[in-house]
């Protein structure tokens, strides 16, 4: 008997093993309950057109055309094209927290039979994908959602939802000017009383040509564009509030900017409050925008006119010529005439060259030259003179074929003077037999 009984057991504990490998290789080939679903896959090329629909009805429509988004509904107008790529970017690739049922019966308790959001996709070939989103999960932590023609209810992130759950005022172009800065040719600006035009000169580079020729700190006019490119109308307070404040709100300035395109203009206005109102032909309607726009067009010419002296920055002069001699840069070694001088001592005088600014402009300025100085740089291709003379105790430079009078620091002078005294011979090299 006992034989017989251990083979029975035997018999019962490879069936017993025998069940549980079958039950754990069935397991593991099933993925867990919260494993991520892919609901949509779209490439984002693919993507020709997007409808979004409320609860309310209300519908913003937008479609790709020459490769840009426009918004079609509620109303013609260019849409902001990277939060429309940033909602390309959830649809394109849309997965599930979780398949609550695969196949639902009753929508209503999801809020899906009327949806929050009704987001229709059209392809490039015509066929349309459509995504429905329902009421917040009870933790608020997510949605429910489903495909249109898919039975499956699925669970997606509080994100998603907020991610397509847009007004048109956050999907249209909120730029007030809309013009190419790689192409600008022209700025015009009027604020302060004075009309002020910047072009660009041959190299490329921003110079004044109204009132006059003079040179321009393109530093301070790369700054204006940068504000101009990046000028935005606020949604916080409706257009039809700001067109009634516009007109009695006192007048700051008017650019006008001009590319390939042709020209564009933005006025800008400042109430009693010091709320900043703009108009521009680029966009319908009066819009508030902010401080920064304002304050940046709100400049007079001088903001704008290059205060340095030399123009060579911190590219490595060539030749620096002085009254009493010139120094030439040879390989790297700086030279007079057959002697090696020493590199620092040169090396502070353009230093102290570089740094002359005006401390204003002037309209005359007299006195005896104390100092003259003329750079050559950018491979001979630039040649700078400069004459500084004293006044009293004032020290006044002008550039040659400048008009500009440029007022300068004492102190700054006294140290290119000093600069200039100090240069000497390089030291004999260590070792070298006389």
């Amino acid at each position: 008997m006992r034989p017989k009984g251990l083979l029975v057991a035997v018999v019962l504990l490879a069936a017993l093993g025998g069940l549980v490998w079958w039950s754990n290789k069935k397991q593991a080939g099933k993925p867990p309950a919260d494993a991520s679903t892919k609901i949509l896959s779209i490439p984002d090329d693919q993507f020709q057109g997007i409808k979004i629909k409320n609860v309310a009805d209300q519908v913003i429509g937008l479609k790709r055309e020459s490769g840009k988004w426009v918004m079609t509904d509620p109303k013609p107008l260019p849409a902001d094209q990277d939060a429309v790529a940033s909602m390309v970017s959830t649809l394109s690739s849309l997965n599930a927290d979780k398949v609550v049922e695969d196949k639902a019966a009753d929508l209503q308790q999801y809020g899906l039979h009327i949806p929050t959001l009704d987001v229709t996709i059209t392809k490039k070939d015509g066929k349309t994908s459509e995504v429905l989103i329902g009421d917040s999960t009870p933790d608020s932590n997510g949605a429910y959602a489903k495909l249109a023609n898919d039975p499956r209810v699925f669970t997606v992130s509080s994100f998603t939802k907020t991610s397509l759950d847009k007004k048109p005022e956050d999907l249209r172009d909120k730029r007030l000017l809309s013009f190419d800065p790689e192409k600008l040719t022209r700025v015009e600006l009027q604020a302060k009383g004075q009309a002020i035009e910047f072009g660009k000169n041959g190299q490329n580079e921003w110079q004044i040509v109204k009132p006059r020729p003079l040179r321009a700190d393109s530093s301070q006019v790369s700054s204006l564009v940068d504000k101009l490119r990046d000028a935005k109308l606020d949604t916080t307070e409706l257009p039809e509030d700001a067109a009634k404040k516009f007109p009695g709100a006192a007048k700051v300035a008017t650019a006008t900017v001009t590319d390939a395109s042709g020209n564009q203009t933005l006025e800008i206005r400042k109430d009693k409050d010091n709320n900043y109102y703009a108009k521009s032909s680029a966009t319908e309607g009066v819009w508030k925008t902010s401080s920064d726009v304002g304050d940046a067009l709100d400049k007079g010419l001088d903001d704008f006119r290059n205060k340095k002296l030399f123009d060579f920055g911190f590219s490595d002069p060539t030749k620096v010529e002085l009254k009493n001699g010139a120094y030439i840069k040879s390989g790297d070694k700086w030279m007079s005439g057959a002697k090696t001088m020493d590199n620092a001592t040169v090396q502070t005088l353009i230093d102290k060259l570089r740094d002359l600014s005006a401390t204003k402009f002037v309209e005359k300025g007299g006195g005896e030259p104390v100092f003259e100085a003329t750079v050559t740089s950018n491979d001979g291709k630039r040649v700078e003179k400069v004459t500084i003379n004293k006044q009293g105790n004032e020290y006044f430079a002008k550039r040659e074929s400048d008009p500009s009078i440029y007022e300068l620091d004492p102190k700054a002078v006294e140290d290119v003077q000093k600069a200039a005294a100090e240069i000497k011979e390089a030291a004999p090299a260590a070792g070298k037999k006389k």
